[in-house]
């Protein structure tokens, strides 16, 4: 078997992925995946659960995390997820540090609606 998806990072790589494409898995990979990853359920659990071999849920885990990365290879959603959020920060901190009264408040309140936005 290969290693476990319980790192810390993979996990929450792993649920980034889950939130932007897991509509495109199949209902019972994600129903697995969301059990193993962001559910916490062990493989036995999942295994005794849903009436199939523990390797059988790991390789359901396993096809399904390398199809959502498959995913954000070709699509690039988190990615550009993530530099969108880091570029609105940015932009929130100048406007505290730079801006004075109404222009730093109208710059933060529109980085707060694209944030609420994406």
């Amino acid at each position: 078997m290969e290693k476990s998806f319980s790192e810390p990072d993979e996990i929450v790589e792993l649920s980034y992925l889950y939130d932007f494409y897991g509509a495109l898995l199949k209902e019972n990979h994600r129903q697995v995946f969301e059990d193993y990853v962001l559910n916490n359920l062990s493989l036995g659990e999942i295994a005794g659960e849903r009436q199939i071999t523990r390797q059988g849920v790991y390789d359901i885990v396993r096809r399904c995390r390398i199809r959502l990365k498959e995913y954000e290879d070709k699509l690039r959603l988190v990615s550009k997820f993530q530099l969108t959020k880091k570029k609105l920060q940015e932009i929130e901190r100048i406007a505290r540090e730079g801006a004075e009264g109404e222009v730093s408040e109208q710059i933060t309140r529109l980085a707060e609606e694209i944030y609420d936005v994406i």
